[in-house]
């Protein structure tokens, strides 16, 4: 999972980032940092193999650069932002140099008619290539691009329509559509209200853009991200946090993203695989390696309660029938350890 960090200036975008990774944002380029997926699950399964390797799940954090000015976002960060799977906007919830109250519904707004605005000038460039006669037109592609149009001119995001069908994503391959992106918003607050509730007014613009919020006190969680592991969570009682901003912002970009994890185990490696719910378990194949999903036979299921409550005694989990044989179309579930019968 990538995610962007994105903001306009003076809202603490890059301190977000530290926070988020633990590591220094760059000045000018996209900053890169990988963290790893908090898992007690994880932890626990490994305790019980004693594996050479545990692998957890991770999320890329890109710090993208903002404007150039007071506000708006270069074109250059609107074309890095569309490889992304989430957008993490972060909102200024402090006041400003001047003192100046914070407006951080008036941010989401501002970014959001850019999104859009740079969508509309991408679908109107790509339908002009087919009135031309243009041979890339892909079924049911123009159908969709002119719905989409008429959307964004009366200013509605993409992301508010119904989630798009297989055959609309695959009319849609290569044109990657910013307003259709998932949407996370981070506000960015002081040490004082670090444990406070996001506004009521942002709350609803949230909902409205199907987004969900984070609220951290970038500043001091920056410098807490930077210390030793063991130093952390005395740091964050004393605000009153039982979290990092790194573990809560995970946790509620799983929730936006509708993510959940699968293992996988024995003695060489316990894995977490990162899956979106609703994956049937071929699919979930294909993610520990490709021909597992080409040559699927059937997939052993335990469910992770049903093994640790055994200890990890795999024969005793097939013995109590709590191990079951699967096929392609079992939807796999949060906490399934899969063991995959295949033959290519």
């Amino acid at each position: 999972m990538k995610v962007g960090i994105v903001g306009f200036p003076g809202t603490g975008k890059s301190t977000v980032y530290t926070a988020l990774t633990g590591a220094a944002a760059a000045t000018k380029s996209v900053a890169l940092g990988t963290v790893k997926v908090p898992d007690p699950r994880l932890d626990e399964l490994a305790g019980l193999y004693n594996p050479r390797k545990t692998t957890a799940a991770e999320v890329v954090f890109a710090d993208l650069p903002g404007g150039g000015g007071e506000r708006g976002i270069t074109a250059a960060t609107l074309g890095q932002m569309r490889d992304l799977d989430l957008l993490a906007q972060v909102v200024r919830g402090f006041p400003g140099p001047g003192g100046e109250s914070p407006d951080p519904v008036r941010e989401i707004d501002d970014l959001e008619a850019e999104l859009q605005l740079a969508d509309l000038e991408l679908i109107e460039r790509r339908l002009a290539r087919f009135a031309k006669g243009d041979k890339s037109e892909r079924p049911g592609e123009r159908a969709l691009l002119e719905q989409f149009h008429g959307m964004l001119e009366q200013g509605q995001s993409l992301r508010l329509r119904p989630p798009l069908s297989e055959q609309e994503k695959a009319a849609l391959t290569g044109t990657s559509l910013l307003s259709l992106r998932p949407v996370l918003y981070v506000l960015n607050v002081d040490e004082a209200h670090a444990q406070a509730a996001a506004p009521p007014a942002l709350q609803q613009r949230a909902e409205a853009a199907a987004g969900l919020i984070v609220v951290l006190a970038g500043l001091i969680e920056a410098e807490i991200a930077q210390l030793e592991p063991a130093d952390r969570a005395a740091f964050l009682a004393d605000l009153g946090l039982e979290s990092s901003a790194r573990d809560r912002f995970v946790a509620a970009a799983y929730a936006r993203l509708e993510l959940i994890s699968f293992f996988t185990t024995g003695p060489d490696e316990v894995k977490a695989w990162t899956i979106r719910r609703g994956t049937p378990a071929v699919e979930a194949a294909g993610k520990i390696h490709s021909d597992l999903q080409r040559g699927f036979i059937r997939a052993d299921v335990t469910a992770y309660g049903e093994l640790v409550s055994r200890k990890g005694d795999e024969a005793a989990c097939k013995k109590a029938g709590v191990t079951r044989k699967e096929g392609k179309t079992y939807v796999v579930q949060d906490g399934d350890i899969l063991t995959i019968h295949f033959n290519v």
